[in-house]
């Protein structure tokens, strides 16, 4: 206990450690199709799918993907947006022993080319708004065939048939030159027979996913998971939420699956669970809020902008979201503020949780009905340990100081795809680098200060941009803002602070820098204020701090000429 606080505050129902599967991760869909088959697991723009159906439609596309040749092992990429498409090629995919590659839908070609290349992907599954790009970089890969599908395949009667008018209306193009090597979603399934498919795999070794990392920082890199490490993080996550009900919760399914944190805390959380998921392909404002009011969602994992969205929507106030009972934040950081207006309005919980694409992707959370900190991210989950180091050297730093946050667990990745220097650096003895700034406290909880390469040096002080973003939230007037360190010929960097205020308001740097001045250290305070409509963000809803510096410094050297 001395070395490990944190479990002094775990709830009794939540077990230490747990005896995780070693199985196929498409077993979750196996199982629940087995015990409630009749059971809606999808809703789709108000077409619903069984789990029966969805296990049946499975199985055609493993079938399927055996036909066009695929083995255990291949690389099958998904570029779809949240719909039933990606659900069935998902499982699919793993049933027939091959490794998923989710890809995001809105890459353009350049990235989509350096992902297809790197991770030798054999098939590609994609929507036909998306396949002039596809079709642009497949001679450049290994693509050997492209799985078309279209939004209104699985769109209830009228939609299917009004989607074509309307999006002929909003000038998409839809053309597909369909081949020996692009293929029909739908007529692809039809052809293929429903007969059961099941590759036995070595859960520990085997790769269920290659997951890339979003290239905020860098190159994108291709993070290896086992079956086992996601099978074993969706469980976790279970545990932690020990009050949901098996069967009975309705996920609002609004994060892309795409992205490692809706794959894991909604998709197979859900399926696992025999839960109800409400795909939401496209984060609209609006939308999120009728379907909450309708349909009653009760859990509802996002990101701190999507909070965020939710809460400065002027209407918010004439919709019934009390049905909401769990939300998990990640992604990014969540001020205190959102956190405390949306418990407010929904009266259910919101709670702050910490991973990244390289642990599958939870470590960290806090208690969800039990006691928790305001601004940490929260204790480490089930058989999973944590610990501060010094980033240079690696050891173990004292409680309560500043150092580089280490994570080792069963969700913890095999390494990055052919990239085994890259490996090294952040993998030693089982513990994972993260890269991240943090410190413990004395009962155990970890608090994120920000990560090593955003960390500001101003004069010799570090400033974490966290703490200057978290004054900036409490002002009434602001709705979004991000710090980080610019060029300086002083102080060698200082605080430029970006500011998005709420509809209708005003605010100067002045009265702004007045705030940051009454609740900062002076050498934290902003030097630069830039009013903004919106910031930069990964689909995730992570800014992309990179961004910003390459505008800033394209600003510079605009005022140098």
């Amino acid at each position: 206990m001395a070395q490990h606080p944190w479990l002094l505050h775990y709830p009794k129902e939540v077990p230490p450690t747990y005896p995780y599967p070693k199985h196929n991760l498409a077993e979750f869909l196996i199982q629940s199709a087995a015990k409630y088959p009749a059971r809606t697991a999808l809703h789709f723009m108000g077409k619903e799918m069984t789990y029966s159906e969805l296990l049946t439609c499975s199985y055609r596309f493993a079938n399927a993907l055996r036909k066009l040749g695929a083995k255990k092992g291949d690389r099958v990429a998904i570029m779809l947006p949240n719909c039933p498409q990606l659900v069935i090629a998902y499982y699919g995919t793993l049933l027939a022993g091959g490794i998923v590659v989710m890809t995001n839908p809105l890459y353009m070609p350049r990235e989509l080319e350096h992902q297809l290349k790197d991770s030798g992907a054999s098939i590609v599954v994609t929507l036909d708004l998306l396949f002039q790009r596809v079709k642009g970089v497949v001679p450049a890969t290994e693509v050997r065939h492209v799985v078309v599908t279209s939004i209104k395949d699985y769109l209830p009667f009228p939609k299917n048939l009004l989607y074509p008018l309307k999006a002929k209306k909003d000038g998409l193009k839809r053309e597909v030159e369909y081949g020996d090597t692009v293929h029909a979603f739908v007529k692809l399934l039809n052809a293929s027979p429903s007969t059961s498919v099941y590759t036995e795999v070595d859960a520990e070794n085997d790769l269920a996913l290659l997951q890339y990392t979003g290239g905020t920082t860098g190159v994108s890199k291709g993070v290896m998971l086992s079956h086992l490490n996601i099978t074993a993080n969706t469980v976790q996550n279970g545990l932690w939420a020990y009050k949901r009900s098996e069967s009975q919760e309705r996920y609002l399914a609004a994060l892309p699956f795409f992205h490692v944190f809706g794959l894991t805390v909604l998709m197979n959380q859900a399926v696992m669970l025999g839960g109800c998921m409400y795909l939401i392909p496209k984060f609209e404002v609006s939308q999120i809020l009728q379907t909450i009011d309708r349909f009653k969602p009760t859990v509802f994992p996002g990101a701190p902008t999507m909070y965020i969205a939710l809460i400065n929507h002027p209407d918010i106030l004439k919709y019934d979201l009390s049905s909401i009972n769990i939300c998990v934040s990640g992604a990014a950081p969540l001020p205190h503020e959102v956190q405390n207006k949306f418990e407010e309005i929904t009266g259910g919980r919101l709670i702050e949780g910490y991973g990244l694409t390289e642990s599958s992707p939870v470590t960290h959370a806090n208690n969800i009905w039990e006691s928790r900190k305001l601004g940490s991210i929260g204790i480490p989950f089930p058989d999973t340990f944590a610990k501060i180091v010094d980033p240079d050297s690696g050891d173990e730093l004292p409680q309560g100081e500043i150092g580089e946050l280490a994570v080792r667990g069963p969700q913890v990745m095999k390494g990055y795809w052919n990239r085994p220097d890259e490996t090294a650096k952040v993998l030693k003895d089982g513990w994972l680098r993260t890269g991240d700034m943090a410190r413990m406290d004395e009962d155990g909880f970890f608090f994120i200060m920000d990560r090593m390469k955003d960390m500001i040096i101003a004069g010799g002080f570090n400033i974490f941009p966290r703490e200057i973003e978290e004054v900036l939230f409490e002002h009434p007037a602001i709705e979004e803002a991000a710090a980080l360190g610019v060029p300086d010929k002083y102080r060698g960097e200082t605080v430029k602070a970006y500011i998005v205020l709420k509809q209708g308001e005003t605010l100067d740097a002045k009265d702004l820098e007045k705030w940051c001045r009454e609740r900062l250290a002076a050498y934290k305070v902003p030097h630069i204020y830039e009013f903004r409509e919106s910031l930069p963000k990964t689909i995730a809803g992570k800014v992309l701090r990179r961004k910003l510096v390459e505008e800033d410094s394209q600003q510079q050297e605009q005022v140098t000429k």
